[in-house]
């Protein structure tokens, strides 16, 4: 699900603890959890609602002023179903702590090492992530269409896979860009010595 970052942040004070959304089925499961900007939200309940069902209770906790409000905004969004989602915060992000560990164990830069090559293998498009690291060394927020073209990719494709740099701790995203993660320079210092952290 995407939420505006005034509704991150109400989640995260706890002023918020449900949203609507329209949709043709559901498309978020009880149980599950979801990485944000401001940490880790729990999916706690999914119920497909009607309007009537809706309270000014619920308005308030979806932090809209009014029911009408929340009625008005569900109906700018088109004619899909309406689903109420229960949600908390769960926690911080487990790649904020990831990527602050930079005293890496030659065990440690082993393992990335080996996954790394793992991604390299996969790839449709030939090895990518020591060239991708060492761009976003070089230009740290720069957008991702500009840093794409450098290396001759597409921005999307190149977008998922700075994704996977930064479930392993090694990137952060920025509000225009990337730069590496202590760790990231760590790593890529081990892998490349000739490179200064910026």
């Amino acid at each position: 699900m995407l939420f505006r970052r005034q509704d991150l942040d109400r989640i995260a004070a706890g002023t918020m603890t449900v949203t609507f959304r329209r949709w043709d089925r559901a498309r978020a499961v009880a149980g599950s959890r979801q990485r944000t900007a401001v940490g880790v939200i729990s999916i706690e309940a999914v119920d497909r609602v009607t309007k009537s069902a809706i309270t000014p209770d619920d308005a308030h906790r979806a932090g809209y002023p009014s029911r009408a409000e929340l009625l008005r905004d569900l109906a700018r969004r088109g004619d899909g179903q309406i689903f109420k989602i229960e949600l908390r915060l769960a926690g911080p992000d487990p790649r904020v702590a990831l990527r602050e560990h930079a005293d890496l164990s030659p065990d440690q830069v082993a393992g990335l090492s080996a996954r790394l090559a793992r991604m390299d293998a996969r790839s449709p498009h030939g090895p990518w992530t020591l060239a991708t690291l060492r761009l976003i060394s070089e230009l740290p927020a720069v957008r991702a269409g500009d840093l794409a073209a450098r290396l001759g990719r597409e921005r999307l494709p190149f977008k998922v896979d700075v994704r996977k740099l930064k479930e392993l701790g090694l990137t952060e995203s920025l509000e225009i860009g990337y730069r590496l993660s202590p760790r990231g320079w760590a790593l890529l210092a081990e892998l490349e010595p000739s490179i200064e952290e910026g």
